[in-house]
């Protein structure tokens, strides 16, 4: 799931206790949902040879040992194509991710759909060696990457005496008001050489880092600003005044107000002392492609009415490394139900798609839904998102467009009638298989995953998620059990656990739980199965479906950049 994991925002804690909804939609004869778990079913060859078109068919085939078996070769596709830092990988732009593609093409391929794969460009950075930063002299420091300083997107190498720009504003004020480094003269009378110390506030990071840059200095330290929510680590985007990414050939780091405001202090006691003031390294090492290849992958069934079409998605990308909750499950989720649905006949036309570059801003499904002709894209009614089903601490999400976002947990998304009515049809098919199973829900909004690109476009969705292994609250405890915080139990509750944090690798097999991986592929084959058969949604009578915008609160694929 995309979002930005490095400093995630204080949790208000949602009131559990939704309503569970049973509305599900016919399917054909013996469409009752069937318990999961519910023991003697057929064997993994019979439900591979028959036709599981009810629910009742294609959940009791839905069965732990074929996911896991997906899963295991997600796994070992990482482990063989190391990325750019060495380690396993399934990154896009990087080969683990293009073996994942090929991996699932094949099988789909084999399974009787007709596939392809979208190529489409994108910016590529990637760290290739563990930045460091640390102060050298008086005092020699070492800060430890992701929990006192983030890396900005840059490359260099820097070894020298601190300096501060202009404008810093300490002690700071109730409210964001420094400008430091907005100008050019807050460089006045700046040593070239040296490393620049700037404040957060006032405009881009990208322009403080230009300007620094233009005055000659070797490296940059961008420090919290210190106002009420202004303290913490920040990690930002590298963004100029136009608001176009920039790479700068000089390191940038980003840190916390009480690390930035203790450099300041150590400068301004040299300069008094008439010492030394303190010196700074720093060396971040990445490879860049602005123009790198990234791809989806698209597996169309035979039949099925093509002008009524059921996108059943999931992000096939992951982030700083395997990916095998963020997002190989989601991935194996969807493989097995297209592979068990192989030889149904289905009224409207499935389209199961793994999209890539979810992790760096939905740009897999952006491009998809963005260059599809406005008749082509009339033909999509419906869209179906997998994104993270096997978290041991987990929650059972149930994607609608007026969820609350899993890390803000506040409402920050509103969509039309045309789009929010139908997407309760699925959500609803989703709460009413898990509460046939004894399991609470939560709803969730698609910010941050793929169904978000269909909602924008007019598209009714819906999907689940069961959360990642960090920031679990108490609220979520009182419904589905577990522990707030990482279930890891060795990270700080705060700093995104395992999943999609740089400089760990510690999203592999061993962070997913085959249970529920299982009962939640069960839960969203109901949705599949169903709206596969549907003929109240997707139907042009019924569902005069608009494509209108979607009016979405400010959401940036990107850090924040100032």
């Amino acid at each position: 799931m995309s979002h930005h994991r490095w400093m995630l925002r204080p949790f208000t804690v949602l009131a559990a206790g939704a309503a569970l909804v049973t509305m599900v939609i016919t399917a054909p004869a013996g469409a009752a949902p069937a318990p999961a778990g519910a023991g003697q079913g057929p064997s993994s060859a019979g439900c591979a040879n028959r036709v599981n078109d009810t629910p009742r068919k294609l959940i009791e085939c839905i069965q732990t040992e074929d996911l896991w078996r997906h899963m295991r070769a997600f796994q070992a596709i990482a482990d063989a194509h190391p990325g750019a830092d060495g380690h396993p990988s399934r990154n896009s732009g990087e080969p683990g991710y293009k073996a994942s593609v090929d991996y699932v093409a094949k099988l789909m391929r084999q399974a009787g759909y007709d596939v392809k794969i979208q190529n489409y460009k994108f910016f590529y950075f990637a760290f290739t060696a563990l930045p460091t930063f640390r102060e050298a002299s008086p005092t020699p420091h070492d800060y430890t990457v992701a929990t006192d300083w983030n890396p900005g997107q840059s490359t260099g190498a820097a070894s020298a005496a601190l300096q501060p720009a202009g404008g810093i504003v300490i002690p700071p004020t109730s409210s964001p008001s420094s400008t430091s480094g907005c100008a050019a003269a807050d460089f006045t009378g700046f040593t070239a050489g040296r490393v620049a110390l700037v404040q957060r506030g006032g405009c881009n990071y990208g322009v403080k880092v230009q300007n620094a840059q233009a005055a000659g200095a070797t490296g940059v330290i961008v420090f919290n600003e210190g106002n009420p929510g202004r303290t913490d680590l920040i990690n930002g985007s590298l963004i100029d005044a136009a608001g176009n990414r920039i790479v700068p050939t000089i390191p940038v780091a980003f840190t916390s107000f009480a690390t930035g405001s203790d450099l300041l202090t150590q400068y301004d006691q040299a300069v008094q002392n008439g010492t030394a003031p303190p010196v700074m390294s720093l060396e971040i090492k990445a490879k860049v492609n602005p123009n790198a290849d990234d791809y989806n992958v698209i597996a169309d069934s035979k039949g099925g009415d093509p002008n009524h079409t059921v996108v059943v998605d999931a992000h096939l990308d992951a982030i700083y490394g395997a990916g095998m909750l963020d997002n190989a499950s989601g991935s194996a989720t969807i493989l097995n139900i297209a592979q068990l649905m192989r030889k149904v006949k289905p009224r409207n036309k499935l389209r199961f798609i793994w999209f890539g570059g979810e992790e760096l801003g939905e740009l897999g499904s952006a491009f998809y839904v963005n260059n599809l002709a406005p008749a082509d894209l009339a033909k999509i009614g419906y869209d179906l998102d997998a994104d993270v089903t096997a978290t041991p601490n987990y929650v059972v999400g149930v994607l609608d467009p007026a969820g609350v976002d899993l890390f803000t947990r506040t409402v920050s998304t509103q969509f039309p009638p045309q789009v929010y009515e139908p997407s309760k049809v699925a959500r609803d098919l989703g709460i009413q298989y898990f509460s046939s199973i004894g399991k609470n829900h939560i709803l969730f909004s698609p910010v941050g995953t793929d169904a978000e690109q269909f909602n924008q476009a007019g598209v009714p969705a819906s999907g689940v998620l069961t959360g990642q292994d960090c920031c679990k609250l108490q609220s979520d405890v009182d419904l589905f059990g577990g522990v707030t915080g990482n279930f890891e139990g060795k990270i700080p509750s705060t700093d995104g656990g395992c999943v999609d944090n740089p400089f760990r690798w510690c999203d592999n097999l061993a962070n997913n739980d085959k249970k529920v991986l299982t009962f939640m592929s069960r839960g969203f084959a109901n949705m599949v199965v169903n709206m596969a058969f549907d003929t109240k949604v997707l139907s042009a009578a019924a569902n005069p479906r608009v494509h209108a915008q979607a009016r979405p609160s400010p959401h940036t694929t990107g850090a924040p950049s100032r």
